[in-house]
């Protein structure tokens, strides 16, 4: 199997694992890499002095290592403008990297179109606002009392038939809240786990009532694409039941705090970001304004779909 090396997102990830206390081993096992990928990237990357892993660090020293080894190799002016004028249309430079290798147009890296992005910000340059923010700060919660997995009734995340996380067949979603700042109103979002396919839907608060009434909606647009949907354990979702009962879609649950768990909505919430930043007040949007987004989002084209697009793979199944 070919070695990918581990991006930049993934850096942020394992920082997080590890300073919830998890050994190399279970780290690997959660990000799907082998344990001698992440004890060599920690080898190679963590502070000499006191031991800590830090992912803007790591991603800076490997950039300096890959310019070092290829310090013969020059893109011209051209090249860039390209790669320029598709980070202004909001692609990643992951994205970019993969789709200009697809179609033999370029052949960069996105750790190359980093290492531009960050030269031209030195320089007063604003390619960098057109990058999303991956770092997710947490709260620390030690010693609190954790009422959250107390509703009684709920499915488990353990429940959940096992071949659903091998993501081979549509129809089992994640979904989440994206709130904002300033007032109630919020954003939930629904995320096929196979092809990256959102919806988004608007809602005026985090009850639970107007989360059910809105899933329903959201389901009843492509009602034979769901079969389950795995939720964090927000309050939000505590009336699941009645979602059940009408669209007989079945409901698991995360444990609590363990984020990685439902990684196909987190990623999608930090691309939803690009749109609805944080402490941004969400009560000027419309769920027109929602649906517009998604189609954007899923109109982007993704690694890890051989750079096709969410929409093409969710209705091409």
């Amino acid at each position: 199997m070919a070695y990918h090396q581990i991006t930049s997102e993934e850096r942020y990830t394992l920082s997080a694992l590890r300073q919830q206390g998890m050994n190399q081993s279970a780290i690997a096992r959660a990000m799907g890499r082998h344990r001698s990928s992440i004890s060599r990237e920690l080898r190679r990357n963590s502070s000499a002095w006191d031991g800590g892993y830090r992912p803007f660090v790591a991603s800076h020293r490997t950039r300096a290592r890959r310019s070092q080894s290829r310090r013969n190799q020059r893109f011209t002016r051209e090249d860039f403008r390209l790669v320029e004028s598709l980070l202004r249309k909001r692609w990643s430079p992951e994205q970019i990297s993969g789709r200009l290798r697809r179609e033999a147009r370029l052949s960069i890296s996105h750790e190359t179109i980093y290492l531009h992005i960050w030269n031209d910000k030195e320089s007063g340059g604003q390619l960098y606002t057109s990058l999303r923010c991956a770092l997710k700060k947490r709260r620390k919660r030690h010693n609190s009392y954790d009422s959250r997995r107390r509703l009684a009734g709920k499915r488990h995340i353990s429940e959940r038939p096992t071949w659903i996380e091998k993501r081979r067949s549509i129809g089992h979603w994640e979904v989440d809240t994206v709130v904002g700042g300033g007032a109630k109103d919020c954003v939930a979002t629904l995320v096929e786990r196979k092809t990256g396919y959102a919806l988004i839907g608007k809602l005026s608060d985090r009850s639970k009532s107007g989360m059910s009434r809105r899933l329903r909606m959201l389901i009843r647009r492509a009602p034979k694409q769901f079969k389950t949907i795995t939720s964090d354990n927000g309050t939000e979702f505590h009336d699941y039941e009645s979602v059940e009962q009408v669209t007989h879609v079945k409901f698991y649950f995360a444990t609590p705090y363990h984020s990685w768990e439902r990684g196909s909505n987190e990623n999608f919430n930090g691309l939803l970001r690009q749109y609805l930043p944080k402490r941004a007040n969400q009560k000027e949007l419309t769920q027109r304004g929602c649906d517009a987004i998604a189609a954007q989002l899923n109109a982007r084209r993704r690694k890890r779909l051989g750079y096709r697009t969410p929409q093409e793979c969710f209705f091409d199944e």
